[in-house]
């Protein structure tokens, strides 16, 4: 059993980085129970890898009863995860003040993009959009070529779902001691802000080049941190920045006199066009051959389907299939407690009457709450 388990998670449903918290937090023990609506689609026919480990109860949050089965369910929680636009958990009755009265206890998770609070909290947006306000977005791309966006690893799921669990697992440290509960703030530009902190840095100690996309030594301009074609069509990476690293690659790629000056940013274009022209003269599988395992920082560029495939992945267990999905395992691991996914994704309500049940509501109650359309 994982590092969470007896923990209860209360997760209202939502997209994108709060379901990936839960999901998260799943695998690491906790029971995470997602509030659903009745007409909510099947994650079971969705293929949607969040819902792994997850119960699943339907409520209805805009009728009184419903409202007042998820109070009673807070009494017997850790968590909650509110995915909604600031003040909509007010709105339905069931915000921080009225789960903290019914649990003192409660971590009150709020994950957003823009902030409770500030000129933009009410505003829709994505990943897109936050990463755009903290140089994320201006940063990443070619020279003289504008921004690419980076999936949306960068917002989402990095700035937003990671930065989520890391505040849920520091407010459950803190309750532990304190005996109370507290509410979490969580915005996604918060998050993608933080991925920065290094290039903060390096910009003070002129290092970086705030101001241009493509001209610093982490976002391609330099010839020993980039992607290349090899004969085949295929890519690999290089990420030579230390200097026995890059000796390496000037041996093994058999590199001439003139990339001597590593850090001459001058030579840094031509070298990059050459260095092209090397790495075109054999395949993707030649390269890896040669380099792979090596200190020359290496990697092939994998897709996401063969990834899977990889022999360190394999290794490793990197991924595993659920439910006909190819998906990532369980991360990180941990020595005594493992992660694991206990189950695939429930249908929609599956879990509602064992759920409501084991959190003290009598089975007359629950008929009573169907009857009225409060659950299913």
């Amino acid at each position: 059993m994982g590092p969470l388990n007896g923990f209860t998670v209360i997760e209202l449903a939502g997209i994108g980085p709060a379901p990936m918290a839960g999901m998260i937090l799943a695998d690491m023990g906790a029971e995470v129970i997602r509030i659903e609506r009745a007409n909510a689609p099947d994650p079971r026919q969705m293929k949607d890898v969040s819902f792994r480990g997850k119960k699943s109860v339907v409520l209805n949050l805009k009728d009184s009863a419903g409202v007042e089965a998820l109070l009673r369910m807070v009494e017997n929680a850790d968590v909650l995860i509110d995915p909604y636009r600031p003040g909509v958990c007010e709105k339905l009755g069931i915000g921080p003040e009225q789960c903290m009265a019914r649990n003192p206890r409660l971590i009150f998770s709020r994950m957003t993009g823009w902030g409770q609070d500030g000129p933009l909290a009410h505003a829709a947006g994505h990943d897109i959009n936050y990463i755009s306000l903290t140089g994320a977005l201006y940063a990443t791309g070619r020279a003289g070529e504008k921004p690419v966006p980076p999936l949306n690893l960068v917002g989402d799921m990095g700035g937003g779902g990671m930065l989520l669990v890391n505040g849920i697992l520091a407010a459950l440290l803190e309750t532990a001691s304190s005996g109370k509960g507290q509410v979490i703030d969580a915005a996604m530009v918060d998050g993608a802000a933080q991925l920065m902190w290094m290039f903060h840095g390096f910009e003070a100690l002129g290092v970086w080049d705030a101001s241009q996309r493509g001209a610093n030594i982490l976002d391609g301009a330099a010839h020993f941190y980039d992607t290349y074609e090899c004969a085949d069509g295929e890519y690999i990476s290089i990420g030579s920045i230390e200097p026995q690293f890059y000796a390496q690659l000037r041996e093994l790629a058999e590199l001439p006199e003139e990339f001597a000056e590593q850090h001459d940013q001058s030579q840094w274009p031509a070298l990059t066009t050459k260095l092209a022209e090397i790495f075109k003269q054999k395949t993707r599988a030649q390269w890896c051959e040669l380099m792979e395992g090596s200190d020359v920082c290496f990697a092939p560029v994998l897709s996401m389907l063969e990834a899977p495939s990889h022999p360190a992945n394999v290794a490793r267990k990197t991924y595993f299939e659920l439910d006909g999905v190819t998906q990532p395992a369980p991360a990180p691991r941990f020595s005594r407690t493992p992660s694991e996914v206990r189950h695939g994704a429930r249908g929609i309500g599956e879990d509602t009457d064992a759920v409501l049940s084991a959190m003290g509501f009598a089975e007359q109650e629950i008929e009573q709450l169907r009857a009225a359309g409060s659950i299913a």
